[in-house]
């Protein structure tokens, strides 16, 4: 096309959990669109566990926005698998054992709260549990969790993309943007906006390395048991999120130097010590992957238009939590995008902007 008229309008560089999401959104509202992806490049959708927990931390405290956030993810990833034809979405309990009697006593004094009241189950599977896992005081059930199996969704949806021509393989250098008040350019395309959907890598972008990223790596374990284990995700210092009857993901470690993709023997080591301390039965490690955690200073997303370049923007930080954050805020910045719907101040980027004009 010339002149000031855009061939499409968004590009969207990156197909992590968040990438995929904006895409899917773009998709529904009806926008064209290109994703600039890269499979061959490390990526922490591709390591994450994946996991939805609406109670965490050792005081049990419900998830931010998670009375919005988790029916919102439900839906979306039910009906994209159904869109795919795939199975990714497993919803499934948490059990978190007791590690103590006080422990105990202080999490179902909590569990009556009504707050956290319906995220409570009815520990009716725990005889069996606590047939393979430590449970001397027992342990709570924490309902309307589960997981999702990101590579296969990445793949299926990279996969659809691709099909319809709108998934372009390719190592993306953002010094090749080039803008106009009608938008960017990119390999001879023009775009109404662009968003950097780029994980970790983010922090080497020009258009957004001030932004306070705090990125924390993470590795985890695969294992095999003979001991056939139930569905449920086991929660007590690591999670145990078992993807077939005799196979589990065991994690996870943070650590914050070095900033790397790499394995490492230490961290292996501390996750089959404690996994020693939480299994009852035998288990082999199989395999350990590292990813590196796109978090931020304040623990919230990172979204938002870049504060003198209208048509940049980005679409980020979403830490542990990505797969119940990036549906939700996808839809919300794709309204706020389409429709000037007002972004929620605590992920909008303007928040920092300070740090950009200082």
């Amino acid at each position: 096309m010339s002149g000031n008229i855009p061939d499409f309008d968004y590009l969207i560089v990156g197909h992590g959990i968040g990438g995929a999401s904006i895409a899917w959104h773009l998709q529904k509202a009806g926008k064209t669109f290109k994703i600039a992806g890269d499979s061959t490049a490390p990526s922490s959708s591709l390591v994450a566990a994946g996991i939805f927990n609406p109670l965490t931390g050792k005081k049990l405290v419900k998830t931010w926005l998670a009375d919005d956030l988790f029916p919102f993810a439900t839906s979306f990833y039910s009906e994209l698998e159904s869109k795919l034809e795939a199975k990714f979405l497993y919803k499934t309990s948490v059990y978190r054992p007791y590690r103590s009697i006080e422990e105990q006593n202080t999490y179902l004094a909590q569990s009556a709260e009504p707050a956290i009241a319906n995220y409570i189950g009815k520990s009716e599977d725990q005889d069996v549990v606590a047939e393979y896992v430590h449970m001397a005081h027992g342990g709570l059930e924490v309902v309307r969790a589960g997981w999702v199996d990101l590579p296969v969704l990445l793949k299926k949806s990279r996969e659809y993309f691709s099909g319809s021509g709108q998934y372009i393989e390719t190592k993306f250098n953002s010094e090749e943007l080039k803008h106009s008040e009608a938008g960017v350019e990119w390999n001879g395309k023009k775009f109404g906006k662009v968003i950097l959907c780029q994980g970790f890598e983010a922090v080497n972008n020009q258009y957004f390395n001030w932004l306070p990223f705090t990125p924390v790596k993470g590795q985890i374990l695969e294992i095999s048991s003979e001991h056939i284990l139930k569905k449920h995700i086991i929660n007590q210092g690591i999670f145990v999120l078992p993807t077939s009857d005799k196979t589990c993901k065991v994690g996870a470690t943070y650590s914050w130097d070095p900033l790397d993709w790499e394995t490492t023997k230490v961290a292996g080591d501390e996750l089959e010590e404690k996994l020693k301390n939480l299994l009852k039965v035998p288990f082999r490690i199989t395999a350990q992957a590292a990813g590196i955690r796109p978090s931020v200073r304040d623990r919230r997303p990172l979204i938002g238009v870049h504060p003198t370049l209208s048509n940049v923007c980005i679409f980020n930080g979403l830490g542990t939590k990505g797969v119940t954050l990036a549906p939700f805020f996808a839809d919300q910045f794709v309204q706020h995008l389409e429709n000037g719907k007002e972004l929620n101040p605590l992920v909008n980027i303007q928040r920092y902007f300070s740090l950009y004009f200082h």
